[in-house]
């Protein structure tokens, strides 16, 4: 737990006494921080978020509203989780990654730096945004950047640079700009 003078925690908060929370630190109404948890200095978490046991916000993130991080997950310093994006258990990302709101990530997913999950109005539905999904245990090199709606499967590689225009299968190894299929993933 924080005694920083220099936070602002809201006392309509839940933070479990074994958090660690750093200096100048904002967490708003209705957030859950779990036991073990690490949120380090100049991090946001917005209303009604929840952070799982033993996650560590890294310095300058912010975590949006309504958003639901599982446990022992990990985020550098720079990231952005927009509003009700869903990540799992153990996701880990880099410095400098974004994720649009909405976006999806499901356990032991891995994104290095500079990663973004894109998002766009779908105009024939009132302006909702379309985003992607990153399923269970995908893999994602520095620079990678995912197109709307895009999802990609479970196990599947992602290289370095690559910009995904389209579904990537279970168990597939893509890269390039545009990202092409390469192999399968032994």
């Amino acid at each position: 737990m924080s005694d920083n003078p220099f936070s602002c925690i809201s006392e309509k908060a839940s933070i479990a006494p074994s958090a660690r929370i750093g200096r100048f630190v904002l967490i708003e109404d209705g957030v859950t921080i779990g036991e073990g948890c690490v949120i380090e200095d100049y991090a946001m978490v917005q209303a009604g978020s929840s952070i799982g046991a033993n996650t560590k916000v890294g310095t300058y993130t912010k975590v949006g509203k309504d958003v639901r991080v599982g446990a022992s997950c990990s985020f550098t310093s720079y990231c952005e989780i927009r509003d009700q994006c869903q990540l799992g258990d153990r996701v880990l990302m880099g410095s400098r990654c974004t994720l649009s709101a909405g976006t999806i990530v499901e356990d032991d997913v891995i994104m290095k730096y500079s990663f973004v999950v894109t998002d766009t109005p779908d105009l024939n539905r009132n302006n909702e945004k379309i985003v992607g999904r990153l399923k269970k245990g995908s893999k994602f090199g520095a620079n990678v950047v995912i197109m709307p709606g895009v999802t990609i499967g479970e196990n599947a590689e992602i290289g370095a640079c690559s910009q995904v225009r389209h579904h990537v299968p279970d168990n597939e190894v893509w890269f390039g700009m545009p990202a092409k299929f390469y192999r399968k993933n032994a």
